[in-house]
């Protein structure tokens, strides 16, 4: 299970958009993030925000959420009913 108190949220400050679109990363962020000249960025957008994450992190929390998906699943299994052979001729 994921501990959302565990995951490290900061500000880094502001970022400008310069003249043909490109966008400064604090340097502290990309300290923080081991972010490097050349890495490629997923711009993920949240109705009126964007976010940035690396393809990595961006998987990480897909399979995250695929877990979450599946302890759900198997929660909403034991919760059902199960089927004998009368419930099925109805």
């Amino acid at each position: 299970m994921i501990n959302h108190r565990a995951i490290d949220r900061k500000l880094y400050g502001l970022a400008t958009l310069g003249e043909k679109g490109q966008v400064i990363i604090p340097a502290e962020a990309r300290r923080a993030l081991k972010l490097k000249k050349g890495d490629k960025l997923l711009v993920l957008g949240f109705g009126d925000m964007i976010a940035f994450a690396t393809p990595s992190d961006l998987e990480k929390m897909a399979d995250r959420l695929a877990e979450r998906l599946s302890a759900i699943q198997g929660i909403i299994g034991k919760s059902q009913p199960s089927f004998t052979r009368r419930n099925k001729r109805k």
